[in-house]
């Protein structure tokens, strides 16, 4: 009976192919400056749809939705940019101003995404008449004081530049992403079966159902797969991001978790508001 098992000199070829990759300056800038221009683009999209929305309703200020692609539109674009510095970076010292440049647009993907959880929350909320006075005050409390944590192990590494600090902040991004997918599957999954549940069968319904539906589903693999991820990042050398030798893992990495959820959600709330209907949308206070 033949054996299943790959060949070793298969798996010794493949080896020295990523390690030939990983310890190559050229292919380095390679893939950094393709992960640039992947974001540089994501950007570039989310800005165009700010002004689209902004020509079709420019009466209702600053709304949810505006604000979550002005969001996307400059946390993808930081992004970019450091991947283009990503090696001029590198040399900054004190390390810790890598840690901040390198973790901070981090910070700012959550938030992003936790303004549609709130978005969602609030809708179902109101569709439930229960009061909403509570969410954003909510909101803006949980953003500052996983910024202010975040900020404070900054703070003590570089008080005490140790490795259990590295991965103590590490482990709090992967604790945070957590938190995200579950937001994610409580709110986007209460507001998709309360849709489910609506007698009325519609164009309009069906597809604010499978919008949902999907979002919800994108949204929190996204951050489940980032809390995995950072978790082996803490305590695996091998899977270390904060490291120039490992641009497959980058890639691999930004364009499972940041890229490709960003741009599929993109795609799928590209639709415009309509024009004069002020209960759709809720502006920033």
């Amino acid at each position: 009976m033949a054996s299943s098992s790959v060949p070793a000199h298969v798996l010794r070829g493949a080896w020295d192919w990523w390690e030939e990759v990983n310890n190559s300056t050229l292919w380095q800038d390679r893939i950094f400056h393709a992960l640039a221009a992947l974001f540089g683009l994501v950007s570039a999209v989310a800005l165009i749809q700010l002004f689209r929305i902004e020509c079709r309703v420019p009466e209702f200020g600053w709304t949810t939705q505006k604000v979550f692609h002005f969001l996307n539109f400059l946390v993808n674009g930081v992004r970019s940019l450091i991947f283009i510095f990503r090696r001029h970076i590198q040399k900054i010292k004190p390390e810790i101003v890598q840690h901040v440049l390198l973790d901070l647009p981090g910070l700012a993907f959550f938030t992003t995404y936790a303004l549609l959880v709130l978005f969602w929350a609030e809708i179902y909320y109101q569709a439930r008449s229960i009061s909403i006075d509570g969410l954003r005050p909510c909101f803006y409390t949980i953003n500052a004081v996983v910024y202010a944590i975040q900020f404070a192990l900054w703070f003590l590494l570089w008080w005490e530049p140790i490795q259990a600090m590295i991965i103590l902040s590490k482990i709090f991004f992967a604790g945070v992403s957590l938190f995200a997918a579950l937001g994610f599957l409580l709110y986007g999954g209460r507001l998709f079966l309360m849709l489910k549940r609506f007698p009325v069968e519609s164009k309009g319904r069906r597809k604010k159902l499978q919008e949902v539906g999907y979002v919800t589903t994108i949204c929190f693999l996204c951050f489940l797969l980032r809390c995995i991820m950072m978790c082996f990042n803490a305590f695996d050398k091998a899977a270390d991001l904060d490291v120039l030798n490992h641009p497959i893992l980058n890639f691999l990495f930004y364009l499972l978790v940041e890229i490709l959820p960003s741009s599929l959600v993109l795609f799928i709330l590209r639709k415009l508001p309509p024009k004069r209907r002020i209960t759709q949308y809720h502006p920033i206070h």
